[in-house]
């Protein structure tokens, strides 16, 4: 008897994903708008405004070194072990994985992949820009800086621009980005403003930033979440790719088990110069066994087993032995009793 499959728990989320979303009118994908660009453009000078400043060594880079002779984590010291804290959701791993786990809930609720992918090309995009900025212009922290008033520049750090304020605006951003309505966007906006602003002061205020580190952060991050409408048109692509893989690697597996046919147990064959002789080989399990030849019987009318008449075999069925009798005779060896 042939049985179905049983379905696993990817099956079932795959199934999930390929059905109509629950509210397909409130899946809002951001276009780049002539508002948007105009915002990415001016975002995009004030970074490079930032660079320049430093670079030049300018009025920036004095106020980042009176921030740091004003260290103010001895200035407030009871907020410290607060900060210490606060400073994780600007952390890339623990951010990252909290915000995954919420997008996939998404992904599921909504069936489909492009939360996730969301997440994933906003991420890549960070450490690719980031990343390169940070090695290419290579700034020592405030805890490593050798000469005073100097702007630090090539000189194999990783401080410039502030990677935990970055992370922020895009780990919190991406939410308001797939926000579902203009409303939501507009509550998250203003929450993950308030925390990526909120991750960005604590690094100053812990001296393991400059001012200007984290201004280049903010800036970086919504770069980054700004330019996102660009890559909607590979999130599609790429959520097509990996449903079609899917689809070709369950009809791949489907076909196989279609194909598979029981096979029988081995047979153990001894080797040749073994000298022991060739066991007789035994018929595989599997193969069926031979039909019997069919019974003829004799032309005529033939009763059933119940109309028949029982008949009684004449004579005894035991063997003839010689020194037996037969029943009510008398037998000449035995004598006969005396009264």
């Amino acid at each position: 008897m042939r049985t179905e499959r049983k379905p696993t728990r990817l099956d079932r989320v795959f199934a999930r994903l390929d059905r109509e979303p629950e509210r397909p009118e409130l899946l809002d994908v951001p276009e780049m708008s002539r508002h948007r660009f105009a915002l990415f453009a001016g975002t995009l000078a004030f970074y490079l405004a930032i660079v320049w400043a430093v670079v030049i060594t300018s009025w920036l880079v004095r106020l980042d070194w009176q921030v740091m002779f004003f260290r103010p984590y001895q200035q407030w010291p009871e907020i410290h072990a607060f900060v210490d804290y606060y400073v994780v959701l600007g952390q890339r791993g623990p951010t990252a994985v909290m915000v995954a786990a919420w997008l996939g809930w998404r992904s599921w609720r909504q069936h489909t992949l492009r939360p996730l992918l969301a997440l994933g090309v906003s991420l890549l995009l960070l450490n690719v820009t980031v990343g390169a900025a940070k090695y290419g212009m290579g700034r020592l922290g405030p805890h490593y800086a050798t000469t005073i008033g100097a702007n630090e520049m090539w000189l194999g750090g990783d401080i410039f621009p502030s990677g935990h304020t970055a992370n922020a605006v895009v780990t919190w951003g991406i939410l308001a980005y797939l926000a579902s309505t203009h409303q939501a966007r507009r509550w998250l906006s203003a929450l993950s403003a308030v925390t990526s602003l909120g991750v960005g002061m604590s690094t100053v205020y812990l001296g393991t930033h400059w001012l200007s580190d984290v201004l280049l952060g903010w800036a970086a991050g919504l770069l980054i979440l700004l330019a996102l409408p660009w890559f909607e048109p590979l999130i599609t692509r790429a959520e097509a790719a990996i449903l079609g893989l899917r689809d070709r690697w369950f009809a791949r597996l489907g076909r196989r088990r279609r194909t598979r046919r029981p096979v029988g147990r081995p047979v153990p064959v001894a080797p040749a110069d073994s000298g022991r002789p060739e066991a007789p080989a035994r018929e595989p399990v599997s193969t069926p066994r031979t039909a019997r030849a069919p019974v003829y019987l004799a032309p005529g009318p033939h009763t059933a087993r119940s109309d028949r008449t029982p008949v009684t075999p004449a004579g005894s069925r035991r063997p003839p032995h010689a020194d037996r009798h037969p029943r009510n005779t008398a037998s000449a060896a035995r004598p006969l009793s005396g009264g």
